[in-house]
């Protein structure tokens, strides 16, 4: 039986897709909604934001409330609560770090393209890969 599902999420509408899917599917599970900032990248994006901030928890924060609060709006769809929790890295290891601690993992993905591939990697191949628990992919 699946008690705990862990769903990734990021600003997109195959993240909230996987959310709804989640919700569908295993209604009578705790849901956390993941979301992962500072990704580390060759332009150093994010990571260098929050490194350069006055408050880089308070950033941190700040850069994953509207991701999690559109995840409590949707929960809320489903008369039912969603945890959010926040980390700092690379998304699939952070993804595949948290997994052994719930029953399955539902996500989305954007398939990249060759070039994203290429740079930053494919985050739902690499946990679908490596994860030790199931692995839900939504499209």
């Amino acid at each position: 039986m699946i008690d705990r599902v862990l769903v990734p999420m990021d600003d997109s509408a195959l993240s909230e897709r996987a959310l709804r899917y989640a919700l569908d599917v295993h209604s009578d599970a705790q849901i956390t909604v993941l979301h992962v900032v500072g990704e580390p990248s060759r332009m150093m994006g994010v990571a260098t934001e929050i490194a350069l901030s006055d408050d880089s928890d308070e950033r941190i924060r700040e850069l994953a409330a509207d991701v999690l609060d559109r995840a409590r709006e949707i929960a809320d769809e489903y008369d039912t609560t969603v945890d959010g929790e926040i980390e700092v890295g690379s998304p699939a290891r952070q993804i595949l770090d948290r997994a052994e601690s719930f029953d399955a993992v539902v996500m989305g993905t954007h398939g990249g393209s060759l070039a994203d591939r290429l740079l930053v990697g494919n985050v739902a191949q690499t946990v679908f890969r490596r994860s030790p628990v199931p692995v839900t992919v939504v499209r």
